[in-house]
């Protein structure tokens, strides 16, 4: 259900998603929803929730790498690609966190999880924050200009905030 809840808002934004939307996309009873999660907003939550784990994980993987700002990069560019429209229902729920307190957690985990990062490569907080603002900023950029990036040009802007 949070994969449906995810391309929910990947097709109509947070406002489409009500437990009968859901139930829908996932192919299951309109009540199944409504049953597992009691209101919209814990839908949307467990749905961040499970962004969130994908993204960290994309996030170990590429530090555990012998170069994470490459590995980084290269998994970026590979979620970029275009097969889907690539991160628009995690960056909208993770927006909504601004307005819905529940999600702050886990969007703030995001925050985190890539400052942890960015500190294998500098100890320096500036650049820690550019960092994360940058890449932030690429991935919202990709999604409104529909432009991708490859992985080479997203390295070089990722080492260019580090140093």
């Amino acid at each position: 259900m949070l994969e449906a809840t995810l391309r929910v808002i990947e097709h109509g934004g947070v406002a489409a998603v009500t437990h009968r939307a859901v139930a829908r996309e996932a192919g299951l009873p309109a009540t199944s929803a409504a049953y597992h999660f009691g209101s919209v907003d814990a839908l949307l939550v467990a749905a961040l929730v499970r962004a969130v784990d994908r993204y960290s994980a994309l996030l170990r993987r590429a530090a555990a790498a012998p170069d994470p700002i490459a590995a980084l990069a290269k998994a970026l560019a590979g979620e970029l690609d275009g097969r889907r429209r690539p991160f628009v229902a995690e960056y909208e729920l993770y927006l909504l966190a601004a307005r819905r307190p529940a999600l702050r957690p886990a969007a703030q985990r995001c925050v985190d999880d890539l400052a942890a990062l960015a500190r294998l490569r500098s100890d320096d907080p500036l650049a820690v924050r550019a960092f994360c603002a940058g890449v932030d900023g690429l991935l919202v950029q990709t999604l409104v200009t529909g432009t991708a990036l490859t992985a080479r040009e997203i390295e070089a802007v990722l080492r260019r905030l580090l140093t």
